[in-house]
């Protein structure tokens, strides 16, 4: 009997998801089902036509966005690309949207094969807060001085201990992080933050970018950050800021595994332009 059984081959596809955050509880899954993980899977389950689970090169926090979250499932069953492309975006709120989706090879893995993430920030530098762009923007109401965050955010290059910059809920095995780039500039009222590392701490882009404004402001000068560093104490460092401006812009992996634009977005990211 078992020599008659058919083998049913294994398929792995990794899909590019893009999601407005302010609705969701972040990305990873949870009992009350009001994450992105939770929305997706559920659609790719009612393709497949059987409990499909999702896998994320990086978790985002309550009011994150993203727009290149990479994401490697398993399945079963042969559909056309497009079903799950259109099919599983019939089944998603209108927040999220896979973008792209194509078979790898089953040794792909979205989280492990990651060779760096990036994050970028956007703040609106201004006396009133914004109301159109209001959960897509973060908000600072004081004059910023762009030029000595930018000199500041030097210090955070490199490999480093970020423990000053880890939130108390961090579930990573180190504190130690690659930080590839760190900067700032500004784009009229717009204050813009770039990061790319190989991974991130819980909070940590957050964290950053409050840092980065007390400097701007005057409250402190561009070589406390390196302070902060060396301290390995979150209570020397800023609050946290608020989530509405930051966004998951896309992760980085070898040439090998053949993912469009190596599973970045392409830029300029026109949908961030302010």
């Amino acid at each position: 009997m078992r020599d008659n059984l058919a083998i049913v081959p294994i398929m792995r596809f990794a899909l590019q998801v893009e999601y407005d955050g302010s609705a969701f509880q972040g990305w990873q899954s949870q009992p009350h089902g009001k994450t992105v993980q939770d929305h997706l899977e559920q659609a790719l389950t009612v393709i497949a036509g059987q409990r499909t689970q999702a896998t994320a090169a990086g978790r985002t926090d309550t009011g994150v966005h993203a727009l290149s979250q990479i994401v490697h499932f398993d399945t079963e069953v042969e559909r056309p690309l497009q079903a799950w492309v259109r099919g599983v975006n019939a089944h998603l709120p209108a927040a999220i949207a896979v973008r792209w989706v194509q078979a790898v090879d089953d040794g792909f893995h979205a989280r492990f094969c990651a060779l760096s993430r990036s994050y970028r920030y956007i703040l609106f530098n201004s006396p009133v807060r914004p109301a159109i762009q209001s959960g897509r923007v973060g908000w600072y109401h004081r004059p910023l001085d762009v030029s000595a965050m930018a000199e500041a955010a030097k210090r955070l290059l490199g490999e480093q201990d970020f423990s000053s910059f880890r939130s108390s809920q961090c579930q990573a095995k180190s504190p130690v992080k690659h930080l590839y780039q760190a900067e700032v500039s500004r784009q009229g009222e717009y204050v813009i933050f770039e990061f790319r590392a190989g991974g991130f701490l819980h909070h940590m882009v957050r964290n950053i970018v409050g840092a980065l404004l007390w400097v701007g402001y005057g409250k402190e000068k561009p070589e406390w950050i390196a302070e902060v560093i060396a301290a390995r104490d979150r209570s020397q460092a800023a609050p946290t800021f608020m989530p509405d401006g930051l966004y998951f812009t896309g992760v980085e992996y070898e040439a090998r595994w053949n993912l469009p634009n190596g599973g970045r977005i392409i830029a300029p990211l026109h949908s961030l332009q302010p």
